[in-house]
């Protein structure tokens, strides 16, 4: 059934945290048409592996849409006959717009971060207008240690905005770790 304003939930976490197996149970019991937007390139056999696993782990009544760059497209198409989609995952998909930058262009941090929540407000918009609801997956890749490379960083610090960006627009944000999902807009609001 189409919202009149689609709806946005946010699963992210560490690496291996969980984050994928708690977001396709979460759409598996909260929508009946699914779509799967996978972003990942297969560039090399350790991400062919991967993405294999995450297939095997999705019913076929799913349709799957891949879409490493401009997503916003992939989740208007699918929600012209979906109710849920799973959007996984947003971290790889700001890597892959970084690394289709020119060194020139990577210089230059404020068009980055410029182009990065441009693509992520497009995203936003998407579902919005679609009116269905979204469980976008992203990474937790700022709790570490300042990484050494200028890359690494803007990645880092973009990855960060984004998160926020989707966490301030999104109905319900969990957190995975170890596994098990915390609601954390229901814990933050318990604390109040």
């Amino acid at each position: 059934m189409k919202q009149e304003r689609g709806e946005i939930i946010l699963v992210t976490g560490g690496a291996r945290s969980g984050k994928s197996a708690f977001a396709e149970r979460y759409v598996a019991t909260h929508g009946r048409r699914i779509a799967y937007i996978a972003t990942a390139q297969v560039l090399d056999d350790e991400m062919r592996y991967r993405v294999e696993l995450h297939k095997r782990r999705r019913p076929e009544t799913w349709r799957t849409y891949e879409a490493p760059f401009a997503a916003e497209q992939a989740i208007a198409k699918a929600a012209s006959d979906r109710d849920t989609i799973l959007f996984d995952c947003v971290t790889i998909y700001l890597s892959n717009l970084l690394c289709s930058f020119s060194e020139e262009q990577l210089a230059d941090e404020a068009l980055v971060h410029a182009q990065a929540d441009v693509a992520i407000d497009r995203l936003i918009a998407a579902v919005r207008a679609g009116g269905v609801r979204c469980v976008f997956v992203t990474n937790e890749v700022g709790a570490g240690i300042v990484p050494e490379h200028r890359l690494s960083r803007l990645y880092r610090d973009a990855a960060g905005r984004a998160n926020q960006r989707l966490a301030q627009e999104a109905e319900a944000v969990y957190l995975t770790v170890a596994g098990i999902p915390v609601n954390l807009r229901k814990l933050a609001e318990e604390q109040q």
